[in-house]
This record gives structure tokens, sequence and C-alpha cells, in this order.
């Protein structure tokens, strides 16, 4: 069959112009120039990292909030968004900025300003002074509240963009941010952020959603996750007002004899919680879990030959898992387990020495995790049940924040492209079920968006939530990625999302 020449004139011509609109890797001297920058901006990048780490930005304390918004919103600009505005919620405002490359792909950002609580005599070196300092092992890291959980990783990413378009690069992908603060409290008011027009209508488009992380280990391994649990933040309150027993005030101990005691009530409503081992009791809380499939547990078998339980143990300064089960054993527990867990118990004095008062209130702060088919509001409810049944129904039961489970496929891009990037680094990463902690991915991956979500970045760090907590910026051990590595490794991704099929 014979075919017209200028048929196939057009056609090729086509086809070129359609390959000329791919995104393309960055050309060896492009990326070499790129390199360049990144080490040239070394000390620039730490001193923004300094600079964000010393804002504290507590939402459970509703301290430095909306300084830490507007040094967010800065933030951003400096690093090339075209549009930053400060997003009003009920709670905490977050930060809403896209960034218009040109490109024909767009990828989401999920970025946290506000960080945990501190308590300074627990540190040893200030929390807020973003100091550098040695740490064994580990090498140069910066300490200071955030420094892991979220500011290093989130300024590193920043810090690739400013790489980028300093050696005159285009960014080879749209970019859109959204920020919260109120990460550390269970985003309660994140969905009203993703739920505005606005911001629903740019995460649209994008072909998924990551959240700076490092994700490396400290002998230098990465894993790759494909969720995370969900969580429900809540606090149960016993009174003497409410339960109608006890006294109305605190009163002198004495009168125990003749005045129950709303304090042994909350103790004993919260052993109604658990088993005599720990794992979750609460009426129905667990029925709606999903089973580990198959899948996952070929990755957890994969997963434990290579993981080290010395190393974890370390971390966690722990000496045994629960019920003594083998390492295999408990890595699936650490992913597919439901928890009620106490983070802390409060009722009348605690200060030094003894004030023999028997207190008229007593509060347990919770943290629920959940595990996908489990719901934010099918765990409240189960747990409202299950206390009003055991005759604990005067218990205030009192949720803060928290979210639903999420989960990614591993043939989603932003995954494929992680893989690709960590192998093109020389490393062999461990692809992971799920996260154990959690991150509001729901808002993301569920309807209507439906968007994969999941996490990325060279580097490590460790202490979230805890004190001395650290950034690594130039490493002691070769395997493990230090700050330039980790600027590095975002500029990688960025052209590998826009690339990858």
């Amino acid at each position: 069959m014979r075919t017209d020449s200028r048929h196939v004139s057009g056609l090729i011509l086509l086809a070129l112009a359609a390959a000329l609109a791919l995104p393309r890797p960055a050309a060896a001297d492009s990326r070499q120039a790129i390199r360049a920058e990144i080490a040239r901006r070394h000390d620039e990048g730490i001193r923004r990292l300094q600079e964000w780490v010393r804002q504290p930005s507590i939402a459970a304390e509703d301290r430095g909030m909306s300084e830490g918004c507007e040094l967010m919103m800065r933030l951003a600009r400096e690093a090339g968004f075209q549009q930053v505005t400060r997003v009003p919620t009920a709670g905490q405002p977050a930060v809403f900025a896209t960034l218009d490359a040109g490109a024909p792909r767009t990828v989401g950002l999920y970025f946290m300003y506000d960080v945990k609580q501190v308590d300074p005599a627990e540190w040893s070196s200030p929390p807020w002074d973003a100091a550098i300092v040695d740490k064994p092992r580990f090498g140069k890291v910066l300490m200071g509240r955030g420094a892991v959980n979220q500011k290093g990783p989130q300024a590193a990413l920043l810090a690739a963009l400013h790489a980028i378009r300093g050696a005159g690069e285009k960014l080879p992908v749209n970019l859109v941010l959204v920020a919260e603060g109120e990460e550390e409290i269970g985003s309660p008011h994140f969905r009203q952020v993703v739920e505005r027009p606005e911001v629903a209508a740019a995460l649209a488009r994008s072909t998924g959603v990551f959240m700076p992380s490092a994700a490396q280990d400290p002998d230098g391994g990465v894993t790759v996750s494909l969720g995370a649990k969900g969580v429900v933040e809540l606090e149960l309150v016993a009174s003497g007002e409410t339960w109608g027993r006890g006294p109305g005030k605190d009163v002198h101990s004495s009168n125990r004899a003749r005045l129950d005691s709303p304090a042994f009530h909350l103790v004993q409503a919260l052993a109604t919680l658990v088993t005599a081992d720990g794992d979750p009791a609460i009426d129905g809380f667990a029925d709606a879990a999903r089973p580990v499939s198959a899948a996952e547990r070929a990755m957890l078998d994969a997963a434990s030959q290579r993981l080290s339980e010395a190393t974890a143990k370390e971390l966690l300064s722990a000496a045994r898992w629960a019920h003594d089960l083998p390492w295999r054993a408990t890595l699936e527990r650490f992913v597919s387990v439901p928890t009620v867990n106490i983070e802390g118990l409060v009722a009348g004095y605690t200060g030094p020495g003894g004030k023999t008062v028997l207190p008229h209130r007593a509060v347990a702060k919770l943290d629920l995790r959940l595990v996908p088919d489990m719901t934010f509001d099918g765990a409240v409810a189960a747990l409202e049940a299950h206390l009003a049944r055991r005759g604990f129904g005067d218990i205030e039961v009192n949720p803060s924040g928290g979210y639903d489970p999420t989960a990614t496929a591993p043939d989603a891009a932003i995954i494929r492209a992680q893989l690709a990037v960590y192998r093109r680094a020389g490393l062999d990463p461990i692809l992971w079920p799920r996260n154990a902690g959690s991150f509001p991915g729901c808002v993301f991956t569920d309807e209507p968006l439906k968007l994969p979500a999941g996490h990325f970045g060279l580097g490590h760090g460790g202490g979230a939530h805890a004190p001395d907590e650290y950034f690594v910026l130039e490493s002691s051990n070769p395997k493990v990625s230090g700050w330039d590595g980790a600027v590095e490794a975002f500029v990688d991704y960025l052209y590998e999302l826009a690339a990858v099929r």
C-alpha cells in the first residue's frame, strides 16, 4: 500500500513536536551546574534552616504560629513560588503556594511548619538555638526542635529549588504546595484547606503529592513506605462533677475514706481499653481492620532480612519487643496492628514532696493508631460505646485531631520515581507496607482527589518528638548523605518525576 509522503512528513513533525514537549532529564552540563550551585549555596541553605528552627511554632501551645506562618510564606516566595497565600482555618492558618514553571507535569508538596512541644531542661543543646554540634557516630548535626520533623528535609527541598534556579535552569515540574500548622496536633482543620476550590483544583492537576523526609537509617539504608497508619488524638476526663461521685473540688486526702476517687475511676476505665498484654480491647475497635495481604507479607519477609534489629533497638533504647516476639513478627505487628497508647496521665499534685490531696479531676491523653479500613469516626464511636457499656459513660471523650489511614500503590509514578532515584544513588530501597506513624495523606489519597502520596528524601535525622532532635549536615558515614547529598537527591527526584512514565 502506498503512503502519501506529505502524510508521513506530517506524522514525523507531530511526533517530533510531541517529543520536544516532553520533559527531558537535565543535560550533563546542566546537572553539573546545579551541583556546583548546591555546593556554592551550602552555607546559605544551612543558615536558612537555622532561622527556621529558631522560630518556635507550637500549635499545641498556640506559640509563635502567626510568625511561623509568615516565615513559611517568605521561604516559599524566596524559593520561587509566584503565588503564596495564607489560608485561614478554624484553627491555625495554612499556606497555599504555586510555582508555574511552564512544565507539562505538576507535582504536589505537603509541608508542615508546626513542631512538637519541648522541655528545654531535657536537651543537651537548647532546642531553639539550632546549634551545629558533633554527634558521635553521625558527624556534624543541626540540633533543635523541628530539625528532622520536618524543617530539615523541607529546607533541603527548598535549597534544591534555589540551586536549580541559581544555575539558570527551569524547574522540570510545576509545584503545588500546601503547608499546614497543625500536623503535630492531628491536623484537625487540614481538610478545610485542601477542600478550598482553588487548592483542590490545583492539586487535581498533580500526578501525586510527596512530603520531604530524611529516609536513611543510621546504616545508610532507605525504606519506601506505601502509606501510613491513621490516628486519633483525644483525652479522657474523669471528674467528680460529671461522675456525680467523689469531690467537686480537690479536698484533703483523709476524705478518701468516705469519698470516691475520680482518678481511680479513670485508671479503672483505662484498664479496660487493653488486654493484660497491652493489646487493644475496645469493643469493635478493630473489627474493620484489613488483614495483612500476601504482597505485604512478602515485603515484610524481605525487609526482615535486611533491616537491623540491633540498630532498631538501639534507636529506641529498648532491650525486648512486646510479647518477646522475634524480629519478623514484631515488624508485622508494627505495620498492621492498631494500638491504644497513653501519652500522658495527670491528676492532682505532681510536684516535689507530697500534698495529701484527693483530686476531683483526672485526665489521660491518648492516641489510637489505625490500620487500613479503620476510620477516625469509627474508632471514636467504638471507644465511647465501650466506656458506656462498662459503666464509664460519665467519662468525657474529647477528640482533638486525627484522620484515617492512607495507602498508595507501588506502581504509582511518585513511588517508581523514588525507587529509580535511590537505585541510581547506589541504594537498594526496601519497599514497606506502611509507616507506623501517621500523616494526613488521606486528604490526598481519598475521594475526591484520589492522588498517590508518599515521602521522599536522602539524609538522616532522629529524635523526632523527643529531646536532642537532630538532622545530619556533614555525615561521618559515607553511606549516609549529608546536607548537599540530601539537596541533590531532591533535584534528582524532581527531574525523575518529570520523566517517569
